[in-house]
């Protein structure tokens, strides 16, 4: 097993391992990726924190290193013809689907309150209420195979405590910082909207990565 408090992962690795466990809630049809499709997944613009550049040449060479530590499994899928990419997280940490949406949503998006942490995991794992994600939360700690997650000092003037995960090391001061003030002002209403403008052409470009899956399994199932 890993020592994540010698050898933290990377920000990069941090980031594939988060694209994966998402677009296998988000987007089954389309799982497991493609290199093309999840760097695509790492760039993307909106539901990421930091927001990053990278190239299918790093992402390639951090799949090696992930499954050097049986956190990827390469595969052919249904086609047969294209390599692609699956993650190994619950195997590995010994944890379900909350705790891969929990995981994941920290590992793409920061620190985050529980109940933006409940927002955030909507469309990863419909949790009941913010209680039910201070649970797994708190089981996160003892539970796992190793601690996951660290429940980080209350910001002056906010209401809930932040948490966050704990497999890339140390959280710093600026990551600790709630979303509006890592940038350094708030969020306003017409930015949001955009961002979520954003995130609808995200979801339409998963769409498609999905409808070629499914065209190159009917090639392959009529012998094309």
């Amino acid at each position: 097993m890993m020592d994540f408090q010698a050898t933290p992962l990377t920000p990069l690795e941090t980031r594939v391992l988060g694209v994966l466990v998402e677009k296998q809630f988000v987007t089954p049809d389309a799982y497991p990726l493609t290199v093309n499709a999840l760097t695509a997944g790492c760039n993307q613009k909106t539901s990421r924190h930091p927001v990053m550049e990278v190239t299918e040449r790093e992402v390639a060479e951090t799949l090696d290193l992930l499954k050097h530590h049986t956190f990827v499994i390469e595969t052919y899928g249904a086609s047969g013809r294209v390599l692609r990419y699956a993650h190994n997280v619950g195997k590995v940490l010994g944890i379900g689907p909350p705790m891969q949406a929990i995981l994941a949503s920290l590992m793409l998006r920061g620190p985050l309150t529980p109940g933006e942490l409940r927002t955030a995991c909507d469309r990863l794992y419909k949790f009941a209420d913010i209680s039910s994600v201070e649970a797994y939360l708190e089981d996160m700690i003892p539970r796992a195979v190793v601690p996951l997650v660290v429940k980080l000092p209350r910001q002056a003037g906010a209401r809930e405590q932040r948490w966050a995960q704990i497999l890339s090391g140390p959280v710093t001061v600026e990551d600790a910082a709630p979303v509006g003030e890592r940038s350094g002002s708030a969020v306003s209403g017409l930015a949001a909207q955009v961002a979520d403008l954003h995130g609808d052409v995200d979801e339409l470009k998963a769409e498609v990565a999905s409808l070629r899956a499914r065209l190159e399994r009917l090639e392959q199932s009529l012998g094309g």
